[in-house]
């Protein structure tokens, strides 16, 4: 399911992306697009070879390493380099579903597995309307629209699109992820069972014995479940 990771970047860190990609060299984001999903993709999206989205991409990149909620959740193993788009007034994509596998800008024909997808928020809520990413789950549409800086998370599995914008611009960084894990339900299993000991572990003693044996079976079960 799709988990919402806030402040992944600080202000400060906001403000650099936005700085950077705001002076960026933007293009038709129907380049990147698969055949099946640029009949409905409208959007820019900033050079990948542009020396400002390189830059952007390093802090984003450093605000991944340095969450451990991000962490927990993806357990990263590789992650494709952040790209860039921008959603101007009345820009869309339609319903689409990622490619299950991407290949790596600049990694010799390096491939990877897309377990996870990201939006990384970087316009503020006042700047546009609508532009939700909606979500399709087995309860209906789940429409996402997050404070600059917050991320979303959510199985590359699942078809998404973003709605319409109004008014204003929607800018965001998008990502994939190949965890470590790759079956989903074992990977939250684990983020779950993290998330168990990280609480347990600030209520109680560094050494309690019960928040180590259940430390010790989380790696076990990662050794077991691991791909590496």
């Amino acid at each position: 399911m799709p988990v919402h990771i806030p402040e992944i970047l600080t202000p400060d860190q906001v403000a650099e992306c936005r700085r950077l990609v705001a002076t960026g060299s933007w293009v038709d984001g129907r380049s990147t697009a698969g055949p099946q999903a640029a009949h409905s993709k409208k959007n820019m999206q900033l050079a990948p070879e542009c020396t400002k989205a390189a830059a952007a991409r390093a802090v984003l990149l450093q605000a991944l390493s340095d969450s451990l909620l991000f962490r927990g959740l993806a357990l990263p193993r590789l992650i494709y380099p952040p790209m860039f788009n921008r959603y101007d007034e009345g820009m869309t994509y339609g319903l689409h579903v990622d490619n299950s596998v991407q290949t790596i800008p600049g990694a010799n024909g390096q491939m990877m597995r897309a377990d996870l997808s990201a939006t990384l928020f970087l316009s503020d809520l006042e700047e546009y309307e609508d532009g939700e990413l909606d979500l399709v789950t087995d309860c209906g549409s789940e429409l996402i629209r997050l404070p600059a800086g917050d991320m979303i998370v959510y199985p590359t599995t699942m078809l998404h699109r973003v709605t319409p914008v109004t008014r204003g611009n929607r800018v965001a960084s998008f990502f994939w992820i190949q965890s470590l894990v790759r079956d989903a339900a074992s990977r939250s299993l684990l983020f779950a069972l993290d998330r168990s000991i990280i609480d347990l572990r600030s209520r109680t003693q560094p050494d309690d014995p019960a928040v180590l044996s259940l430390t010790n079976v989380y790696h076990n079960l990662v050794r077991q479940w691991c791909d590496a």
